[in-house]
C-alpha cells in the first residue's frame, strides 16, 4: 500500500480536526505539523504523535519527503503566500476557504498549480454533508426533473460569528455563504452564475468589524435558475460552534427539504443545559468514528493524491465562488444588481469597497 508524508500548517480548530484525522489514517507514513503558537503546537503534537512540530511554516517547504500539505491558518490574508510556496516547492495542497483575497492571487495559485503539476483544491466540506451529497444525486438521477430554484438558510451562533468577524474584516457571505455558494453551484452544474443580488442586515456584529450580521443573496445562472442564499452569524451564543441549516430545492418533477439544523442531537443535562452534539460546520470526532465532513474530506485529498485522481473541488470552481461572493458584496454596497463575470468598473468599484472597509477598520 503507497502511504506519503503528510503536512499541516496551522493547527487551531479545522487544522486540528485535519491532523486528527491524518494521524489516524494508515495512508500516512508520517505527519508532520506547523502551529506558531508554542502552546497549541505541543497539544496536538501530543494528540497525534507527529514526526515532527515546528513553529516556522519554511520547515515544511524545505522538507523534499512531504508532498501533500494542508493549509488551515488564521488570519485569512496568509492563505496566498503560504499556499504560493507550497505549490512552487512542488506539494500538493488543500487550502481552508477562502482561496484568497485578491482574485488575482487566486489567479496565480491556480496556474502555479497547474505548471508544477500538483494538486489544489480548497475545503468547502460541504460538499462531504451526507444530505446535500443525497441532494446531489436526486438532482443528477432526474428525480426531481428539472431544478427551478434552491434556498439555503444558514445560520451560526454569534460566539462564532464574533470570533471569525473579530480577526478579518471579511462580511458573512464570504465566510459562512461561500460554502453554500460552492454546494449549490455544484448542485446545479453545469450552470454558471451571472447576476448577483444582495442585501444586509446590521445588527450584534457591527460594533465588532463593521460587518452585516445576516446577508440575502440572490444568484441568477444563466440558465434561468435562481439560488437565494442567506447566511448569518447572529444567533444567541448556546452551544458551541453551533450551526443551524435549511435546504429548499423545487424541480418540476418534485421537490426536497433537507433539515441540517442538527435538532436530531439533542443533549439536555443539569450541568450543562441544552447542548447541540455534533452540530458544527467541520463536525468532530466521536471516539472511533468522525461525525461530520471534514474528516472525510481531509482522507479524499489524501486519496486523490495517492491514486492520482482530481479532488472534488476544482480551484477554477473556488475561484468562481469567489468572483460571487465578492459580486454579492459590491451588490450590498451598491444596493443594485451586479452581473458576472465581474466588468472592469465593477473590479474598480470592488477596489473601493475595500478602501473604504479599511479606512473603516482602522483605530
Amino acid at each position: 500500500m503507497k502511504t506519503v508524508e503528510a503536512a499541516v500548517i496551522g493547527t487551531g480548530w479545522c487544522g486540528g480536526i485535519r491532523s486528527e484525522t491524518l494521524s489516524r489514517s494508515a495512508l500516512v507514513d508520517k505527519l508532520h505539523i506547523c502551529e506558531i503558537r508554542p502552546d497549541r503546537l505541543k497539544e496536538v503534537a501530543e494528540l497525534t504523535k507527529p514526526a515532527t512540530a515546528t513553529l516556522d511554516y519554511q520547515d515544511i517547504i524545505k522538507n523534499p519527503n512531504i508532498s501533500v500539505v494542508y493549509i488551515s491558518t488564521t488570519p485569512e490574508g496568509n492563505h496566498y503566500p503560504i499556499a504560493k510556496d507550497c505549490l512552487k516547492a512542488g506539494k500538493h495542497v488543500l487550502l481552508e476557504k477562502p482561496i484568497a483575497l485578491e482574485l488575482w492571487e487566486a489567479d496565480e495559485l491556480i496556474e502555479l498549480s497547474k505548471r508544477n503539476g500538483v494538486k489544489f483544491t480548497i475545503g468547502y466540506s460541504q460538499r462531504f454533508n451526507t444530505k446535500f451529497a443525497y441532494a446531489k444525486k436526486k438532482i443528477t438521477d432526474g428525480t426531481l426533473g428539472n431544478v427551478v430554484s434552491v434556498m439555503v438558510s444558514r445560520h451560526l451562533s454569534r460566539s462564532l460569528g464574533k470570533k471569525i468577524a473579530g480577526r478579518v474584516r471579511l462580511s458573512p457571505v464570504v465566510m459562512e455563504s461561500t460554502h453554500d455558494l460552492d454546494f449549490v453551484f455544484w448542485l446545479l452544474e453545469p450552470a454558471k452564475p451571472v447576476r448577483v443580488y444582495s442585501q444586509g442586515s446590521y445588527g450584534y456584529m457591527k460594533p465588532v468589524n463593521g460587518s452585516y450580521d445576516v446577508m440575502f443573496s440572490v444568484v441568477t445562472f444563466d440558465n434561468g435558475l435562481v439560488a437565494n442564499i442567506c447566511g448569518g452569524w447572529n444567533l444567541p451564543p448556546s452551544y458551541p460552534n453551533y450551526c443551524a441549516t435549511w435546504v429548499e430545492i423545487l424541480g418540476t418533477e418534485g421537490s426536497l427539504v433537507l433539515d441540517d439544523t442538527h435538532r436530531d442531537n439533542w443533549l439536555n443535562t443539569m450541568q450543562g443545559g441544552q447542548q447541540f452534539p455534533m452540530s458544527t460546520m467541520p463536525g468532530e470526532q466521536v471516539d472511533h468514528v468522525y461525525a461530520g465532513q471534514m474528516g472525510p474530506e481531509t482522507l479524499h485529498f489524501l486519496e486523490a493524491c495517492i491514486r492520482d485522481r482530481p479532488p472534488m473541488v476544482t480551484p477554477e470552481s473556488a475561484r468562481m465562488v469567489m468572483e460571487t461572493y465578492t459580486a454579492a458584496d459590491l451588490s450590498a454596497d451598491l444596493g443594485e444588481p451586479v452581473d458576472l463575470p465581474l466588468s472592469n468598473r465593477a473590479l474598480s468599484q470592488v477596489a473601493d469597497l475595500k478602501k473604504k472597509n479599511r479606512a473603516g477598520a482602522a483605530p
